[in-house]
């Protein structure tokens, strides 16, 4: 707005003016990343900046909510059954927390009128009572291990800020066996290679192993890569070679998936991808043919 108000464009260029600065590409002030922003959107803080004369910044300023820094309209009656039911059920989501709510609600009339799901869903927010991804393994040491360290302590995603900085590494073994010229039935390992900031898979190819002699970079070379504890991405080999090109192996936290979200999201799409990925029935292909060889 300093340069429309500073500089008022001539009688009739005022619309001109707007559509260039709506054509313009700006770094954003949290984010960092390029936007843009509409006429409508230029051409509304413009008049209200004109119509305060006295203080125009003050006027675009972000406008608090009205109860901002209120507690949510959560009943006291409410909070401690609504924690009680979230140490006991951590995996749930905010709605399932909120359906289940509502059910004693209606049970007991006692406590209360049922708050709105924003309330319930920003009050667990505000209090640190949400969903908790636990390990899928139960019973081992490193599950419990993993599963304590998630409860206690914050768990932030990460994301590079440049191409090439941080690549995912991961094997995945498809759900469809395949027949070997041997005669044998394998389900085959897909090695895919995501790139963390432009999401490009650099690289996705069948083996019939998970193997470091498999494990073979085929594009140009990344500043760092995430890998899980696979024994192939463990191998002393692959650390070594990777140290050699000067490219830094970074490896997840044991039983915690989690870390490495965007190559198990990719995951999903392959497996929803396959032919008869949702068939309850065996498949049957040739090596050569999903091979390539």
């Amino acid at each position: 707005m300093g340069p429309l108000l500073a500089a008022p464009p001539a009688w009739g260029q005022l619309k001109a003016e707007i559509a260039k600065l709506g054509a313009k590409e700006w770094r954003h002030p949290i984010t960092g990343q390029p936007t843009r922003f509409s006429f409508s959107t230029i051409e509304r803080w413009y008049y209200s900046a004109l119509a305060a004369k006295s203080d125009p910044v003050g006027t675009l300023r972000r406008k608090l909510r009205s109860d901002s820094g209120q507690q949510p309209s959560l009943s006291e009656k409410l909070r401690p059954i609504l924690g009680a039911q979230y140490r006991a059920h951590k995996k749930w989501t905010y709605q399932l927390h909120f359906d289940n709510l509502g059910v004693l609600v209606q049970q007991q009339v006692d406590l209360g009128p049922m708050p709105s799901y924003t309330s319930v869903r920003r009050y667990m927010k505000n209090h640190g009572l949400v969903q908790k991804i636990l390990a899928r393994a139960k019973g081992t040491g490193g599950a419990l291990k993993a599963e304590k360290r998630l409860e206690t302590r914050e768990v932030r995603s990460c994301e590079s800020e440049y191409t090439n900085g941080l690549w995912h590494l991961d094997f995945h073994q498809g759900s469809l066996e395949v027949l070997t010229p041997e005669g044998e039935w394998v389900k085959p390992y897909l090695l895919a290679i995501l790139d963390d900031h432009s999401r490009l898979i650099c690289h996705a190819q069948w083996y019939l192993g998970e193997t470091a002699e498999n494990l073979v970079l085929k594009r140009q070379l990344p500043r760092s890569l995430l890998t899980d504890n696979g024994s192939a991405m463990m191998a002393a080999e692959t650390e070594q070679g990777l140290l050699r090109l000067s490219v830094l192996p970074e490896t997840t936290l044991a039983y915690s998936p989690y870390q490495n979200g965007k190559q198990e999201s990719f995951w999903g799409q392959v497996g929803n991808s396959l032919p008869g990925s949702k068939m309850r029935k065996r498949r049957v292909f040739w090596f050569s043919e999903l091979f390539g060889k």
